[in-house]
């Protein structure tokens, strides 16, 4: 899961079936896809979304959908 990563966390994504459609597709859009390597830039407080680098983008994520992207940390 995605809460294993921590700010500054790196991590390669494995599994992005359990995320809702509209944001797989927002997500393939940006080159973010499994296998692709990701950074965690911030988690904001408050259960405020979660910033991730991936491809030289940032992209911020709400959390409860972070949570449900599977990821191995490198």
């Amino acid at each position: 899961m995605f809460g294993l990563l921590k700010a500054g966390g790196k991590g390669k994504i494995i599994n992005l079936s359990q995320v809702g459609h509209l944001v797989q597709r927002r997500l393939l859009d940006l080159g973010i896809t499994e296998g692709s390597e990701i950074c965690v830039k911030c988690v904001m407080p408050f259960g405020g979304p979660v910033m991730i680098e991936s491809c030289g983008q940032c992209v911020g994520i709400r959390r409860r959908e972070a949570v449900q992207i599977e990821v191995v940390k490198l």
